[in-house]
C-alpha cells in the first residue's frame, strides 16, 4: 500500500505538505477528453450541426486546385491541427504556474471540451455550409452587411494581434536574445583566466565582452554566489565617467576606472586580469540563437515542397508514399541539426532577433501566397508527424516517470499576480491559458484554409472537435512539465535578473512554503514505476542544469519557452532512465530538441494564419474595389499579404512578452466570444435555437473573464498603443455581440426579419 502510494502521491517529510504525482492527473485528463469525444461531440453532430455527408462541399463545388481542394482527411487533420495548434497551449499554461497548477488544468480539461472543441467544430460546420467564407462573411449572411463591415475590421486587428503574439514566441525560442543584468551584479573570474573583447563597438555602440566559463555570479548583495558552467557575453554601454565600474585585482588592491575604456588597462590597453568585477549599469547578457533549431525548421520548407510535388504532381495521390519519404526526411533533419552548433554553417543559421523577425515574416509572406497544395498543406501535414509524435513520447514519458508536481495547487503568494502575468487569478489565468481551452484564433483557421479542403461532411466532428482535444492534450502536457520543476528552478528562470529584488521578498515566502528539500523527493528506487534506481534529475540547481544542457544561459530567460524545454528534457531524462538509458549527457539533447519543437509548433500557425489574414483583408478590400476580393489573383494576394505581415512583423518587433501576451490574450478571447455568438446567431437563423445552449454558455463566460481582465489591463500596465487597440477590440465585439443577441431575441419572438444582404 505504500509503495502504491507513492506512485500517487507523497507527503513531504520537510513541510509535510502532500505532493501530487503526475501520472493520476494524466490518466484523469485523457479519461475526461475521450469521453467529452466519444458522446458530446457525436451530439454536437447529429443534433446540433445535423452533419450530412449527401451535401456537396465547398471542396469539391468550387475547386480551383489553388485555396479550394478536397483532401485527405489525415492530412487535413495534420493541416488544421498544425495551423491551430501554436504558441498558447505551450506557453500559457507554463505562464500559468505562478497561480498554482489547479487553476489551469481545470480550467484546461473543461474548457477544451465545453468550449474550445464546440467552437472549432461548430465555426467550421457553419462555414463549410457557407462555401468555406470567413467569419465576416458569416456575419453578413446571418446579421447583414454593416455587421460584416465592423466584423471584418475587428477581426483582422485580431488576427494580426495573435500572430504577433505567435511570433514572439518564435523569436524568443529561435532568436538571439539580450536578458538585462542588475547594476552592481559581481563576477568572480576563476584563477587565470581572463575575459577578452568581442566587438570594440556594436550597432548599439556598445563593447561586447567575453567572460570565460565556471565564473561565479553574484546576481545581488545579499544573494549567494552560484556558478556559470558556460563562457558568456556581455554588452556594456561605454559612459562619459558618471557611472565607474570596480576591478579587485588578485593581489588585493581595489582599482576603479571610468567606463571609457571599461576593463582596460590605460598604461597598456590589455584586459584586465582581476579577480571580482562589477557591473555598471545598463550592462546586458547576449544570448546566442538556435541554429539547431534554425537549421530544422528551414529544411522543412524543401521537404514540404517536395511531398507536396509527390502526392498532386509526381506520384498523384499516393499519401502514404509521401508521408513516408517526408517523416524520414523531417526526423533526418532533426538529427542533423545537432552537428549545426560549432561547425562552420553555425552563423549561417543562428539568427538575432532582428534577424529572426524578418525571417519569419519573409516565410509567411511565400507561405500566404503559393498554392496551398505546394507548401502549406504539405509543411503543417509534415509537422504534425513531429508535434504529434513529440506530445504522445511527452504523454508516455510523463506516465512511466511519475514526476512529482513540485509547484503547489494554488499559489496563495502570486494570487495577485507575479512575474510571469500581471494581474490576479481571476480573471487573468483564463487569459493566461487561453488557446488551450478556447482559441477565437481558431475560429479562423475553421472558417479559413480548412473548410475549403474538407471532403466530406462527416469529417467536420474528427477534424474540427478531435483537433482541438488534442491541443488541451498539449496544453496539460506542457502545464505538467512546467509544474515538475521545483520552484526555485522555476522562478529563476522566470523572475527577469534587473527586476529580482522586486519579488525577491515574495521569493523568499515561496521558497519557505513550498520549496523542495532532496527529502521531499523520492528515490525512484522505492517506487514501482521505476527501476533504474537513480536520484530524480529534478533535484538539480540552475547552474548543474544550464551545465548538462549544454552550457545554455537559463537564468531570466522570461516568457515560457525555454522553462517549457528545461521541463520536458527534464521528464524525457527521467523517463529514459526507466529503460536504463542513463547519462545526464543526454540533457542538452532533449533540451535543444525541445526548443526545435516549440518553434516548429508555433511556426506552422503563423503560415496558416498569415493566409487567413490575407483572406480577411481582400474579402473587405474587394467591397472597394472586387478583383481585390479574388483569393486567386495574384497581384491582390501580394498586396494583403504584404500588408498583414508588415503589420504583426511591426508589433513583434517593437513589443515584448510582458506587452503582446496580454493583448494577445485578451484579443484572442474576445474573438472566441464573437464566434460562438455569430455560430449561435447561424444556429438560431436555422431553427435549432433550442441547442443555443451549447454555444451562449460558454460564451457568457468567456465574456464575463475577458472583458474584467480588459478593463484591468487598459487600467493598469498597457502602454496607449496598446490601450487604443484593446479599446477598439473591446468596442467591435460588443456591439456585434449585442448586434447578435437582437437577432435571437427577433427570431425567438417570431419577429425576424432577413438581415441586409443576407444569403
Amino acid at each position: 500500500m505504500d509503495l502504491f502510494a507513492v506512485s500517487l502521491y507523497h507527503n513531504d517529510p520537510a513541510t509535510g505538505r502532500m505532493m501530487l504525482h503526475a501520472m493520476p492527473v494524466m490518466l484523469v485528463v485523457l479519461v475526461c477528453l475521450a469521453l467529452a469525444y466519444r458522446y458530446y461531440s457525436a451530439f454536437l453532430a447529429a443534433k446540433v450541426a445535423v452533419l450530412d455527408n449527401s451535401r456537396i462541399t465547398p471542396a469539391h463545388r468550387l475547386n480551383d486546385g489553388q485555396n479550394y481542394h478536397p483532401t485527405n482527411k489525415w492530412v487535413l487533420f495534420g493541416h488544421h491541427f498544425a495551423a491551430i495548434s501554436g504558441a498558447g497551449p505551450l506557453i500559457g499554461p507554463v505562464l500559468a504556474i505562478q497561480y498554482g497548477f489547479m487553476p489551469g488544468l481545470l480550467w484546461l480539461v473543461i474548457g477544451v471540451c465545453l468550449a474550445g472543441a464546440v467552437q472549432d467544430m461548430l465555426v467550421l460546420a457553419a462555414s463549410v455550409r457557407t462555401d468555406g467564407k470567413s467569419l465576416a462573411e458569416i456575419a453578413r449572411r446571418e446579421l447583414g452587411i454593416p455587421a460584416a463591415i465592423i466584423a471584418s475590421v475587428a477581426i483582422l486587428f485580431i488576427v494580426v494581434i495573435a500572430l504577433a503574439g505567435l511570433g514572439i514566441v518564435v523569436v524568443k525560442a529561435l532568436g538571439g536574445e539580450e536578458v538585462k543584468l542588475p547594476v552592481g551584479m559581481r563576477i568572480d573570474l576563476p584563477e587565470n583566466e581572463r575575459i577578452s573583447v568581442i566587438t570594440e563597438r556594436d550597432k548599439a555602440g556598445r563593447v561586447v565582452y567575453e567572460f570565460p566559463p565556471h565564473c561565479r555570479i553574484k546576481y545581488d548583495l545579499g544573494g549567494k554566489a552560484t556558478e556559470r558552467p558556460e563562457a558568456f557575453r556581455v554588452a556594456v554601454m561605454p559612459g562619459s565617467g558618471e557611472h565607474p565600474i570596480t576591478i579587485l585585482s588578485y593581489d588585493g588592491g581595489v582599482r576603479t576606472l571610468l567606463l571609457s575604456p571599461l576593463f582596460h588597462d590605460t598604461r597598456d590597453n590589455r584586459i584586465l586580469e582581476s579577480r571580482f568585477l562589477e557591473l555598471p549599469p545598463g550592462c546586458s547578457q547576449i544570448v546566442p540563437g538556435s541554429s539547431w533549431g534554425t537549421f530544422t525548421i528551414a529544411c522543412t520548407i524543401p521537404i514540404a515542397l517536395l511531398v507536396g510535388l509527390w502526392m498532386y504532381r509526381i506520384r498523384k495521390g499516393k499519401v502514404v508514399e509521401a508521408s513516408i519519404i517526408g517523416g524520414v526526411l523531417t526526423l533526418a533533419a532533426v538529427v542533423a541539426g545537432n552537428w549545426i552548433p560549432g561547425s562552420s554553417l553555425e552563423g549561417i543559421f543562428s539568427l538575432t532577433r532582428e534577424q529572426t523577425i524578418i525571417t519569419l515574416c519573409i516565410y509567411g509572406f511565400i507561405a500566404a501566397v503559393l498554392p496551398v497544395w505546394l507548401l502549406l498543406g504539405p509543411r503543417d501535414y509534415l509537422s504534425s508527424f513531429l508535434k504529434i509524435g513529440t506530445v504522445v513520447l511527452l504523454v508516455l514519458s510523463v506516465l512511466i516517470a511519475n514526476p512529482t508536481l513540485h509547484a503547489p495547487p494554488l499559489n496563495e503568494v502570486f494570487m495577485n499576480g507575479g512575474p510571469t502575468f500581471p494581474g490576479s487569478l481571476f480573471p487573468f489565468v483564463f487569459i493566461c491559458v487561453m488557446c488551450g481551452a478556447i482559441s477565437g484564433f481558431h475560429s479562423l483557421v475553421s472558417s479559413g484554409t480548412t473548410p475549403k479542403m474538407i471532403d466530406k461532411e462527416s469529417q467536420i466532428r474528427h477534424i474540427g472537435y478531435g483537433a482541438m482535444l488534442i491541443e488541451g492534450l498539449v496544453g496539460t502536457v506542457a502545464l505538467i512539465a512546467a509544474a515538475s520543476l521545483p520552484p526555485d528552478l522555476y522562478y529563476d528562470i522566470n523572475v527577469p535578473i534587473d527586476r529580482s529584488h522586486e519579488f525577491q521578498s515574495q521569493l523568499d515566502e515561496i521558497k519557505l512554503k513550498y520549496g523542495v528539500s532532496h527529502q521531499s523527493i523520492p528515490t525512484e528506487s522505492k517506487d514501482p514505476l521505476h527501476a533504474a534506481n537513480v536520484g530524480s534529475p529534478h533535484h538539480l540547481d540552475l547552474s548543474q542544469v544550464e551545465e548538462k544542457v549544454g552550457g545554455e544561459a537559463l537564468r531570466g530567460r522570461t516568457g515560457g519557452a525555454v522553462t517549457l524545454a528545461v521541463g520536458m528534457s527534464l521528464i524525457f531524462g527521467e523517463a529514459f532512465r526507466w529503460f536504463g538509458v542513463t547519462g545526464d549527457w543526454l540533457l542538452k539533447y532533449w533540451y535543444h530538441f525541445a526548443i526545435m519543437f516549440e518553434a516548429l509548433f508555433i511556426l506552422t500557425t503563423i503560415d496558416a494564419g498569415t493566409r487567413i489574414a490575407r483572406f480577411l483583408l481582400q474579402e473587405t478590400a474587394g467591397r472597394v474595389y472586387k478583383p481585390l476580393a479574388r483569393p486567386d489573383w495574384i497581384v491582390g494576394s501580394i498586396m494583403a499579404s504584404g500588408l498583414v505581415t508588415i503589420g504583426y512583423g511591426w508589433l513583434v518587433y517593437n513589443g515584448s512578452i510582458l506587452t503582446i501576451w496580454p493583448m494577445f490574450g485578451i484579443a484572442n478571447q474576445l474573438l472566441a466570444a464573437l464566434a460562438l455568438a455569430l455560430v449561435t446567431t447561424w444556429l438560431v437563423n436555422r431553427g435549432r435555437g433550442r441547442y443555443a445552449f451549447v454555444t451562449i454558455i460558454p460564451m457568457l463566460f468567456v465574456t464575463s473573464t475577458t472583458l474584467t481582465a480588459g478593463k484591468q489591463m487598459i487600467m493598469g500596465p498597457f502602454s496607449n498603443l496598446n490601450t487604443v487597440l484593446t479599446i477598439f477590440v473591446i468596442a467591435c465585439v460588443c456591439s456585434l455581440m449585442l448586434w447578435s443577441i437582437a437577432r435571437w431575441i427577433a427570431v425567438w419572438m417570431g419577429k425576424s426579419v432577413k438581415p441586409q444582404g443576407a444569403a
